[in-house]
């Protein structure tokens, strides 16, 4: 098991090259997969995007928990958990990888142990005494793994329009009930885009 910060993620992926980095389209922002999209991986999910360059992007998938609970000594964050109190599944990249997002009570927050990402979702630091930041925040959610896109690669896929990006509220990426988060995004948008909501999951149904 690895303990990653997302910041710590991102960086790496840049690690050693030269880059400029290009105003974010996404970065703090919600992608949902339009039905049908083929990868199995992302049928139906909302993700939520921490980097966005043009060396690529990560995200984190906030719409599939699984039956992992935290382990010894990671069990000290149990309580901070939002609920459902389970590791959610990230993404298919790095599967060793935890990373811990926290809804701060600040939008501006950075200390050793937390960073903010975009308004009040800030990057927590699993390896830190929860203790240290149980005061700053509201709850965390634990993700195993990160949805990841080479240069261009998610760009085209959004242009191809495999992809939504949608303005998130904090509460998507802590929801307590993921299992209809896809289209609780979608029914509080304006006009048709609120149909899709009510997609069948097999379009041929329609």
């Amino acid at each position: 098991m690895q303990v990653v910060r997302a910041q710590d993620v991102a960086a790496s992926d840049r690690a050693g090259t030269l880059f400029t980095v290009l105003r974010s389209p996404t970065k703090g922002r919600l992608l949902l997969a339009t039905p049908p999209l083929e990868d199995p991986n992302f049928d139906r999910t909302v993700v939520y995007v921490l980097e966005h360059h043009d060396e690529g992007a990560l995200g984190v998938v906030l719409n599939r928990p699984t039956d992992e609970e935290l382990d010894e000594p990671l069990d000290r964050w149990a309580d901070l958990q939002a609920e459902p109190g389970a590791v959610f599944d990230g993404g298919p990249v790095e599967r060793d990888a935890l990373i811990a997002l926290a809804h701060a009570r600040s939008s501006d927050l950075h200390t050793d142990e937390l960073s903010s990402v975009a308004g009040e979702v800030a990057s927590a630091d699993l390896a830190a005494d929860p203790a240290l930041v149980a005061g700053a925040v509201h709850h965390v959610r634990v993700f195993r793994g990160y949805a990841g896109w080479g240069p261009g690669q998610l760009d085209d896929e959004i242009e191809a329009g495999a992809w939504l990006v949608l303005d998130p509220v904090t509460a998507d990426v802590f929801t307590a009930h993921p299992e209809t988060l896809w289209r609780d995004v979608l029914r509080r948008q304006e006009g048709r885009l609120a149909w899709l909501a009510d997609a069948p999951d097999d379009l041929a149904w329609n």
